[in-house]
């Protein structure tokens, strides 16, 4: 497999990806439309980058409100287990409220993003869920007021 340093992106597989990052759901013939190229180009090319691991997956984003998913909190965290184990970052990845887990610099292990209903059953996420990871130390909590910018969408060169 290719490692994600080797992979060499052209300016075609780069506005292909700006293309599908706008639209998950743009047609093979609407790209090859913009691009100008045969749709059986495109296909092809389409499926490299997903062979690359480029392009990781498709999904639809969700309102998180249409959920009453209202509560977005940032739970700094220390662990017991040392630099390169992933015990800990393995069992937080498992717990579904888990959106993001991060491996961090400075006095804490990991930064976890969480989204819950509301207080009450964040409560019941640290108290029933983090509280049987073994290793965990300690959590430092910070609650989303407002969220005024949230995206996935990644800065894609022109070339």
């Amino acid at each position: 497999m290719i490692s994600e340093t080797e992979i060499i992106l052209d300016k075609t597989d780069l506005h292909i990806l700006r293309l599908m990052q706008d639209n998950a759901r743009i047609s093979n013939a609407d790209l090859a439309r913009e691009l100008g190229m045969a749709p059986s180009g495109i296909l092809e090319r389409v499926k490299k980058l997903e062979q690359k691991n480029v392009i990781r997956q498709y999904t639809a984003r969700i309102n998180p409100e249409a959920l009453q998913q209202k509560m977005l909190a940032f739970i700094f965290m220390k662990a017991a287990d040392g630099p390169g184990c992933n015990d800990t970052a393995k069992q937080l990845a498992k717990i579904p409220e888990v959106q993001e887990v991060h491996h961090i610099a400075g006095d804490d292990c990991y930064l976890v993003k969480v989204r819950t209903y509301d207080s009450a059953s964040l409560m019941h996420l640290m108290r029933n869920e983090f509280g049987k990871i073994p290793n965990l130390l300690s959590t430092r909590t910070t609650i989303v007021l407002e969220t005024v910018k949230e995206q996935q969408q990644l800065v894609i060169p022109e070339k």
